[in-house]
Parts: C-alpha cells; structure tokens; sequence
C-alpha cells in the first residue's frame, strides 16, 4: 500500500503540534476547542469527486462526505462533474496536481479513470472508490458500498411483495398469476447496475420458470433492459415503447421492476401518460426503486409508487471518511468484504453497508423516526 505520503502527513502534523505547543500563550481564543485541525490536520487535503448534483443523493453524498471530512480538519476539494466523463477525469488530474493526501471517487464510468489513478498512484495517492466500483486497474485501494447484490434481491422480493406473490413477512403466498412485468436495469457503464440487475434475476428466475411471472415483450437481458446514465427521461421512452409494442393489444401490465427511483419516476411518468393509476389503487401497476429519494418516497406516500430501497447515504459518506483518516493515518481501513468485488484486475478490500426496503407502511419508522426526512417533506416532496 502506498502510504509514504500519508505518513509524512501525519509526521509534519505532529511537529506542527508540537511547535504551536512550545508557542502557545494566553491569546485570544486560545482556549478555544482543539479538534483533528489543532493537531495539524488541517494541512491534509482529500480530493471527493462525484459523478453529478442532476439526483438528488450525489448532492447528499457529496455534502455528507465534506462535513465529515471537515468535521476532522481537513480541507476538501469537492467537484461534481454532471455526468460528463472528460470533466470528471479533468476534475481528477487537477486535484492530483493539486497536491491531495487522498482521493474519494464516485465514478461516472468505472472503466474511464485508469489514466488518473496512475497518475494517483506515482503521487502516493490512495483511491477509496465510493459507490461505485471503479473497474481495470490495480490502482484501487479501497471500496465504500452497500451489498449492491443484496438491492437487487430487496428490488425483487419488494416486486413480488406489491403483486401479492410473498406477504410481508416474505413468506409465499398462494398467488399463482400469472403476473406480467416487464425489467429494467441501471447504466451499462456502473458496476453497480450489473450487481442489481444479477440479485434480482437471480431471485425471479423460480418465478419465471414456474410462470407466476411472464415477461411479456421477452426483453430479459441486461443489454436489452438497461438505461444509459440513469436517465429518467430514457426510461420513460422505453416504457412508452414497451406499451406501444407489447400492451396495446389489451394486455394488462401487473408490475415493473426498476432499480432506482429517478427511472421509477420516468416509468410512472410513462404508465399514468397511457391512461393507468394515477395510484395503484386504481389500477397502476406495481413499480420497485432505489435511493429513497424524496419526489419518490412523496409518490409511496401518495400510493403512486410501490416501494423504494432505502441506503442510507449518511453511513456510506461516514465510512468512506474513516477509510480517508485511516489512509492519512498511515493505516489500513476496516473492510468487512475482500471477496467480492473483482475489478477485473484485483479484488478491491471493501466495506459493505446493509439496506432497508420501504413500502408506505415503511416512512415513518424508517425514514422520519431516523432522522432522514421530516414529515413535511415527506408529504411535500421537497428537502428543506
């Protein structure tokens, strides 16, 4: 591991503690909080680059991430890139000119950044890939997530769940369809997509075999059913095109599965403009997402949107901040996980956080109860 950056680091904070102490007097604020800066922390810089401020939780990821950092005295230089590859990768190559201790990246192409991260490492520069596995290159030292295969097999059961097939408890129910869904998948260009799609597969295929669930346009494949970006407006043309082609002959839609809620919203978009819902209790059919995103956990609270997975951001931006401490530390961070995420060129140590389903019932103990969101903004759709 490279550290020998980091160690100088932490070395020059002690002999700047040390001078101050010999220094220190009686002045103004003298007896004021010390904190990580009063021990020359405040010298450390980390570099946090964020694919884009578009959705709402890479705002809320990013913020998290800095008042941590912040919170342990060291300067941050956050950059959104909006999407835009050749931006992020700019953004990159000038925190490491820049002189950064450590570099927290959540990427918009995982294959895209192999350059930067050469370019990290002759500079001693540690990388904690957040979110997002950042793919080919053996210059990743340290991965930040959630269970993302888990998500997927939450997406799936929650589907089967709103159609009536498990009850809450997740046990079967005597619903025997068949039920007609139709797939959807995240960016080809995000790891993460491939782990969501995979744990939801993986957990309708006995479904599907036995024909509880029939996937009427036949389009099950990763490549047919994922959505470049992550874009809502994508999602919603390929739900149209799905209706057009597949339903216009009378044939009644039950549920989608969608892995995250900025498509969800594309996707109700698309059901409500062809005459269904607007709730599911007039007929809309069942739609799953992600992220727990405040317009869509607004549509659960209004019986429009089925359910959401909910990762709390809070606890991810915690741990990629204890993984940059233990960088300038001179240590090694905790990882719970050195099995599973093989970036094609070595298996990147991981800390894997656990998620929550939310069905309407779900808001309050889990999202109001907790701190995430009041119940005003709730029930407006807007964070204050």
């Amino acid at each position: 591991m490279r550290l020998g950056k980091k160690m100088g680091v932490v070395a020059a904070g002690a002999a700047l503690t040390l001078t101050l102490a010999a220094c220190g007097g009686g002045g103004a604020g003298a007896g004021g909080g010390g904190g990580a800066a009063g021990n020359g922390d405040d010298d450390v810089k980390i570099g946090v680059a964020m694919p884009t401020q578009t959705y709402e939780r890479w705002i809320q990821d990013g913020n998290n991430v800095k008042k941590g950092l912040e919170d342990l005295g060291y300067s941050v230089d956050l950059q959104f890139a909006n999407d835009d590859i050749p931006v992020q990768t700019q953004q990159i190559d000038s925190m490491i000119t820049g002189g950064v201790d450590v570099l927290i990246i959540a990427s918009i192409d995982g294959t895209a950044l192999t350059s930067q991260l050469e370019s990290a490492a002759a500079a001693n520069i540690p990388v904690i890939a957040y979110d997002r596995l950042i793919r080919d290159s053996e210059n990743v030292d340290f991965y930040t997530t959630f269970d993302n295969y888990s998500v997927g097999v939450a997406q799936a059961n929650a589907l089967l769940t709103g159609l009536g097939v498990l009850d809450e408890n997740g046990e079967r129910t005597d619903a025997t369809g068949p039920f007609n869904i139709e797939l959807f998948a995240g960016s080809p260009d995000d790891n993460n997509a491939t782990f969501f799609y995979n744990g939801a597969m993986d957990t309708l295929k006995d479904y599907i075999d036995d024909g509880t669930l029939v996937i009427p346009s036949g389009q099950t494949s990763f490549d047919q059913v994922s959505t470049l970006r992550w874009e809502q407006e994508r999602a919603q043309k390929r739900m149209e095109d799905l209706l057009t082609s597949t339903y216009s002959g009378g044939t009644e839609l039950h549920g989608v599965l969608s892995p995250a809620d900025v498509l969800s919203r594309g996707i109700i978009t698309g059901l409500q403009g062809a005459g269904m819902g607007p709730t599911l209790a007039d007929g809309l059919p069942v739609v799953t997402g992600q992220d727990a995103d405040i317009a869509s956990v607004k549509l659960i609270h209004d019986g429009v949107q089925s359910s959401t997975i909910f990762k709390d951001t809070r606890l991810l931006a915690e741990q990629a901040v204890k993984a940059a401490q233990s960088f300038v530390e001179g240590n090694e961070p905790e990882a719970n996980d050195t099995e599973s995420y093989d970036n094609g060129v070595k298996v990147v140590p991981s800390y894997l956080l656990e998620v929550e389903t939310v069905f309407q019932d779900d808001i309050q103990p889990v999202l109001i109860d907790e701190g995430y969101y009041t119940q005003e903004e709730v029930e407006s759709g807007q964070t204050r």
